[in-house]
């Protein structure tokens, strides 16, 4: 089996689908020790089949739309956030305290990019609010690297010690984050087919005309909605006032989106006027945080039958670190990512934040099958996936054994199929310049990473630049 048949496996396809895929390999794309590119080169191509397969269907089609993944517009977009530039200004990706630190045993890596979580490292560290890298280095010098990683994530912070994937294995987050399933499906009731309305003309947009409220944080959450919008979806993200986003990885993940603040304990009605008509819910919260505000899976579909709820979190909702927050940075350390791809003199890090990346082309393309599905089927849809279990995938420790389910196959005329793993001809990874693109709006004048999801008549770009953060009113257009 293939990555790229792994991938659509997991999601349910039709085992003969991705003969429809035909990959345009470069060298020199995401090189690292474990399979980046091959990776993402599955998880891109999984997601453009979904979304040529959810064409298909809108669009009355006999065949599925030919789809084709080059390794050089995957390598772009998943660096995306390196390549953005605004008015000639390139973005900052990690603040100064978000690294991999010497403690007394090891390494440990802190993520402190949102001003709670740097004031939440230094209380844990007994330091004062204006202390800068060399105060929190010699205050970790003399810890142990599980010292740290405990009492940072009993103040609230976010720090992780450094694991071997040995290490990984044996820790009881590790083992349970590889028993899962990659994408975990699930079907709570039975509620109606959903009948589409039908797609006519040019780009082909699979998810024309469907409301998608994005309750999610940096990163692979936003990726994926940022997908749904390249697709079609009336994408509005959704914030905590009190909670501003990061401005440069917002203008990088909202285009085509529109953004909204709003409270759910204070304006509660106004988010069930929202639910009231959308499509699907994508969270990209630690499990469970958003139980209080009635938003887990189950709330939202008793409330909203035949809705679509995608979750995403960094290490999955079983086991003892499912309420821990995470990121992509911090799990390449805990699960032994890191070691693989450092040296003997320190760890190292994987081309890209490809497990963010990765996973939030598979929450796509999960949401995207679960459209499909209800078309045949009906019923909610739950999907779930988790950075450790991308993370798991990576680095072989998941087994590679998801059983699939045939659906439906559709047709373009005149078409041939293309045989599995199809490739043109191998080509060198030179760099972004052809896959990078140009806007300006509200935000300013833009450089940006072209979409990677492509298929016969389908979309190329956004429809519309990113927006200023909270900058849009609460309500669908």
């Amino acid at each position: 089996m293939t990555d790229i048949e792994y991938a659509w496996s997991a999601l349910g396809g039709d085992p003969a689908l991705p003969a429809r895929i035909t990959t345009v390999e470069r060298e020199g794309a995401l090189t690292a020790r474990l399979p980046v590119r091959r990776l993402a080169r599955a998880c891109v191509g999984a997601c453009a089949l979904a979304a040529a397969e959810l064409g298909a269907v809108r669009a009355g089609l006999d065949r599925v739309p030919a789809v084709r993944v080059d390794d050089g517009a995957v390598a772009t977009a998943f660096a995306s956030e390196r390549h953005l530039l605004i008015d000639g200004r390139a973005p900052v990706s990690f603040a100064p305290l978000s690294r991999l630190w010497r403690t007394a045993d090891g390494w440990v890596r802190t993520h402190a990019n949102y001003p709670h979580h740097r004031a939440r490292l230094l209380t844990a560290l007994r330091l004062g609010e204006d202390a800068g890298a060399e105060e929190v280095a010699a205050a970790l010098a003399g810890r142990s690297a599980l010292e740290v990683e405990d009492t940072v994530y009993a103040a609230g912070g976010l720090a992780v010690a450094l694991r071997s994937d040995e290490e990984w294995a044996a820790h009881p987050q590790g083992a349970g984050s590889a028993a899962l399933p990659l994408v975990e499906r699930e079907r709570p009731d039975t509620a109606r087919a959903r009948v589409f309305t039908p797609l006519e003309g040019a780009p082909l947009l699979p998810a024309a005309g469907l409301r998608v409220l994005d309750l999610t944080r940096v990163l692979a959450g936003p990726v994926a909605t940022r997908t749904l919008a390249l697709l079609g979806a009336d994408v509005l993200r959704l914030d905590a006032p009190h909670l501003p986003e990061l401005a440069d990885q917002h203008a990088d993940t909202g285009f085509g989106k529109r953004s909204a603040t709003l409270d759910l304990a204070a304006d509660r009605a106004r988010f069930e006027e929202l639910l009231a008509s959308a499509d699907v819910v994508v969270t990209g919260y630690r499990p469970g945080a958003l139980d209080r505000f009635g938003l887990s899976a189950r709330a939202l579909t008793e409330r909203r039958p035949g809705l679509v709820v995608a979750e995403l979190s960094a290490w999955g909702r079983r086991g003892p670190w499912a309420g821990r927050r995470g990121f992509d940075s911090l799990v390449q350390v805990a699960t032994g990512i890191a070691v693989t791809e450092g040296s003997a003199r320190e760890p190292g890090a994987l081309p890209a934040q490809a497990l963010d990346h990765g996973t939030g082309y598979l929450l796509a393309a999960a949401v995207l099958r679960a459209l499909t599905e209800q078309s045949y089927e009906g019923g909610s849809r739950v999907v779930r996936l988790a950075l450790a279990r991308t993370a798991a995938w990576l680095t072989g420790a998941d087994g590679r054994a998801v059983p699939g389910r045939a659906v439906p196959s559709r047709a373009v005329p005149g078409e041939r199929d293309a045989a599995p793993g199809e490739r043109d001809a191998a080509a060198a990874y030179e760099g972004p310049g052809p896959w990078l693109g140009g806007t300006g709006g509200r935000i300013g004048r833009l450089r940006y990473a072209l979409p990677p999801v492509a298929f016969a008549g389908g979309p190329g770009d956004w429809a519309r630049p990113p927006v200023p953060w909270g900058s849009d009113e609460a309500r669908w257009t």
